[in-house]
């Protein structure tokens, strides 16, 4: 790499007027040569033994300006190099130190990529040589096998099917032991290691109540994405890491124990840290003060603390950060629909979720493996966000399917040289359903849609409903920003009178905040005779929950049709079209303290395909009930006993945490204290 540092800064020489190796009267051709020598190895020296030492300091800024100083620490480190010269005669200006610095760093990265065939390939090398050096010093690690938990957000089950149908996801489909022709049982091309196997989810079908459900053994009064708590006068926000935090708190509280991870576990990237003792890149410790027991950013140091990785980074969120703004110039340009707007920040959130995050937690990952720990979860946000705004089936979103393979060969390549056998698990928290907004298709959303029920003025300018996708958090997260709404949406004031309307994908609640209790249906129909009637009849609304003082619950729907919750097997009127579970999932979520005072689930059309439309600002959301969001999968190896009793249905989060300790049981490693389930145990 020296070598080829030095022709490197040679050529830029030659390149940049600001920037020389030589004096004003000139050198010999060999003068240059050794002042570029000892230029690129200084450089080098000083990387080595400062750079690992700047970055812990710059932990005390945001994370996300750390990737940006990377360029700006790289031209001082630079011109630091070039002082130290004998020469004397070389000189940079600091913006073409920047420069200069960065093309370096490029260079010599991917000139080590391609002797190495691959980049990932001499990555995953550098990082079994650190970790062997620190596995030297320390006791011989377990023989059982240990863990690895991934999380593709938002990566349905027939997508990647799909994907693995199309050949995007050749690891997968090597698992699998499919052929490219077929995925449904032609014949096989490898003798598969891992079952594929589906799932279904709670009514709230996202991330925080999936994710929760699957860490910590419970997501009991979780309705929704976002939800009003009339005790606490509150909005919670899954997200949001105060929110997340009290989460995970009255989930450790219900069941007893601190979660899946709690023996010699990792959490990387999550919502909830699972009772894992390592953590990094966790929302819910975020506003804590860095402690002892508070790492959730030193995954950003062990990163960013190989300059390599941090220009690859670097470099990489810029191109992605392009690729963004070409894929949403072409759609507008080809009036491509359904589409929602992708300016702003928006690109880059993209490139922080499928560069940085990716980086970042997968090289954690591989970091937990080569130290040999028992367990690890991580969460990969990347499709989820992509597919948000570009569409769970577009090209986009494809395109970030291949990449997430890639990654899992990677980390399948680490398991080669860790101190124990690994066995990877992977799973998706929800899929994804397609379709356009609520707004675009009737011009208004469901705010107003309440509002006028409610005879109430509509703005003819309505505020747009912020989008609850998961990278965000992450980057709010990363700025010190976490606060995702302002003001009033978080605490509004018992005196309001007004409804409060909240968007959760095609899953809306309202609540009313001057009333202390749930209201019932014949309390809201006193006070606003036309709301129900409106909601359950417009067309863009499937169905609707509320408590009914006389049936308890009650599903309204089109036409005057009153459904009682204890009726719904027999009579699944409106819930018909929403396939197998959905009466249980709907009962199940009117149990929750905290249910809104009306539940609003979107229309579904099976024959439509399998489109919703979302309350919120996206072309592929999930959130309540309707298509493909409410079928992830978990596919995992034929070594682990299998999910379910075949014929059998794998429902709800809470289920899938139990089918997880079970395997870490079967492990013969270090043991997630179990003395009961988890429902047992709170009862």
């Amino acid at each position: 790499m020296w070598a080829v540092s030095t022709v490197t800064m040679l050529v830029l020489a030659g390149i940049l007027p600001d920037f020389q190796l030589q004096s004003a009267d000139g050198d010999s051709a060999t003068s240059i040569a050794i002042t570029a020598a000892l230029g690129a190895g200084a450089f080098g020296l000083l990387s080595a033994i400062f750079w690992p030492l700047l970055v812990r300091l710059l932990l005390l800024v945001p994370a996300l300006v750390l990737g940006l100083l990377v360029f700006f620490l790289n031209g001082s480190l630079l011109i630091v190099a070039l002082r130290l010269v004998p020469s004397g005669d070389s000189e940079a200006a600091p913006e073409t130190a920047v420069i200069v610095a960065a093309v370096m760093s490029a260079v010599a990265s991917a000139t080590g990529a391609a002797l190495a065939v691959r980049d990932d390939d001499a990555y995953r090398r550098r990082l079994y040589r650190l970790a062997d050096r620190r596995r030297r010093a320390l006791p011989p690690g377990p023989s059982s096998p240990g863990t690895v938990f991934l999380q593709l957000d938002g990566v349905g089950h027939d997508v990647l099917l799909d994907a693995v149908g199309k050949d995007l996801m050749p690891t997968v489909a090597r698992w699998l032991g499919t052929s490219t022709s077929s995925v449904d049982g032609a014949r096989p091309t490898h003798r598969p290691t891992h079952r594929l196997t589906p799932w279904r989810t709670d009514w709230s079908s996202q991330t925080g109540a999936s994710q929760l459900g699957i860490l910590h053994g419970s997501n009991h009064d979780v309705p929704a994405f976002r939800w009003y708590e009339k005790a606490g006068r509150e909005v919670m926000v899954c997200n949001r890491p105060t929110s997340a935090a009290e989460l995970q708190r009255r989930a450790v509280d219900r069941t007893g124990d601190r979660g899946l991870l709690t023996a010699d576990g990792a959490s990387r990237g999550n919502l909830f840290s699972g009772g894992a003792d390592e953590q990094a890149l966790v929302l819910s410790i975020a506003t804590r003060r860095r402690s002892r027991e508070n790492r959730s950013r030193a995954g950003y140091f062990a990163y960013f603390s190989d300059p390599a990785n941090a220009v690859r980074t670097a470099l990489s969120f810029v191109a992605e950060v392009g690729r963004e703004i070409g894929q949403s110039t072409r759609a507008r340009v080809r009036k491509v629909r359904p589409r929602v707007s992708r300016g702003g920040l928006y690109p880059l959130v993209r490139a922080f979720a499928t560069v940085v995050e990716r980086d970042v937690v997968v090289a954690a990952v591989m970091g937990d493996m080569l130290a040999g720990r028992t367990s690890v979860y991580a969460d990969l946000v990347a499709y989820d966000e992509v597919a948000h705004h570009s569409g769970p089936c577009g090209r986009d979103a494809e395109k970030v399917l291949e990449r997430l393979d890639r990654a899992l060969a990677l980390i399948e390549k680490v398991a080669e040289h860790a101190p124990r056998p690994y066995r990877i698990v992977v799973l998706s928290d929800h899929g994804q359903s397609p379709g356009e907004t609520f707004r675009a298709r009737y011009g208004l959303g469901l705010g107003d849609l309440v509002r006028a029920g409610c005879g109430l003025p509509v703005p003819r300018k309505a505020q747009r409903t912020h989008s609850g996708a998961e990278a965000r958090a992450a980057v709010r997260a990363a700025l010190r920003r976490p606060v995702e709404e302002g003001g009033e949406e978080y605490r509004p004031s018992r005196r309001r009178s007004e409804p409060l309307v909240l968007a959760s994908g095609n899953l809306g609640l309202v609540s009313f905040p001057d009333v202390p209790h749930r209201m019932t249906k014949e309390e809201i129909d006193a006070r606003h005779p036309a709301l129900l009637t409106t909601l359950a009849n417009h067309p863009g609304v499937g169905f609707v929950l509320v408590r009914s003082a006389e049936h308890g619950g009650l599903v309204l729907g089109a036409y005057g049709a009153e459904i009682p919750l204890g009726q719904l097997d027999d009579k699944p009127g409106p819930l018909e079209v929403f396939g197998p579970g959905p009466a249980d999932a709907v009962r199940r979520t009117h149990s929750f303290p905290n249910a809104a005072d009306i539940m609003v689930n979107s229309a579904y059309d099976p024959a439509d395909g399998g489109e919703v439309l979302a309350f919120e600002e996206q072309i592929g959301s999930h959130g309540g009930l309707g298509g493909a969001q409410g079928k992830p999968f978990l596919l995992s190896p034929l070594a682990f006993t299998a999910p379910v009793d075949d014929g059998e249905d794998l429902v709800g989060a809470e289920q899938v945490h139990r089918v997880l300790r079970r395997w870490l049981r079967e492990s013969n490693g270090p043991q997630v204290p179990l003395d009961a389930e988890p429902e047992e145990r709170a009862a």
